[in-house]
């Protein structure tokens, strides 16, 4: 019976991971960082240590902010509960829509995107290739885009606090393992020598796609919740 309670959680764990884990500000950034560190030169194994400890970084803020999270809404009482993941079951719908809207409209009305005033900062940043540099920018980047791009981690979180237990905790880490993946997959590609431009341009080419894709995602996991807490659906 615990297999197959936890099997539909082991699943969406994953894949909203995957669909989560193709971020384009997580991505984008360690592509400036590794743009500014072949230009002045630096050499491969300094390029993966210092990229490396960017991945580890955004792991270990978002596991952290993760874990804080899903501990807090563990601890609200078991009558609130139906409430808040309907309230937060309606947020990610929302924040689904602005994802498709912007599959076909991107930049108009209001989009989930990192302010203005954060971007300069991570521009700035991303030029500090330094071990203290790389780890303050990993963390800087977690921080600002958990607000604008982060609903299906809130999601995900919301779904693991109503069986908060060992094995959420588990869930937990691996969602963020996987989240890390495709940063480290580009780092080992340009370290094994593919051409940066190629990646910047697979992702300018599949940013609407991403979008899209994430939109889909949240607004399922956006109902899926309010089906779990009004108990049509019971993944405990």
């Amino acid at each position: 019976m615990a297999v197959e309670a936890t099997l539909p959680t082991l699943i969406t764990v994953i894949t909203t991971a995957a669909i989560d884990s193709i971020n384009p500000c997580a991505i984008g950034v360690l592509i400036l960082m590794i743009s500014v560190m072949i230009g002045a030169k630096q050499s491969t194994s300094r390029m993966v240590l210092l990229g490396s400890l960017y991945v580890f970084s955004v792991l270990i803020v978002y596991l952290l902010a993760g874990l804080g999270l899903l501990y807090f809404l563990s601890t609200i009482p078991l009558w609130l509960t139906e409430y808040l993941s309907i309230s937060v079951g309606i947020l990610i719908i929302f924040a689904g829509i602005l994802e498709i809207k912007d599959f076909f409209w991107y930049g108009r009305w209001f989009s989930l995107t990192i302010p203005g005033r954060f971007v300069e900062k991570i521009h700035l940043l991303s030029n500090r290739t330094t071990v203290p540099g790389v780890i303050l920018l990993g963390a800087f980047v977690s921080a600002v885009e958990l607000p604008c791009t982060g609903a299906p981690y809130l999601a995900i979180i919301t779904l693991l606090s109503q069986y908060f237990d060992f094995t959420a905790f588990l869930l937990l880490i691996l969602y963020n393992i996987i989240f890390v993946l495709p940063l480290i997959l580009i780092l080992l590609l340009v370290a094994g020598g593919m051409k940066l431009h190629k990646i910047k341009s697979w992702k300018s080419r599949n940013k609407p796609y991403m979008r899209l894709l994430v939109g889909l995602l949240l607004v399922w996991l956006g109902w899926l919740l309010m089906l779990i807490a009004n108990g049509t659906i019971n993944f405990g």
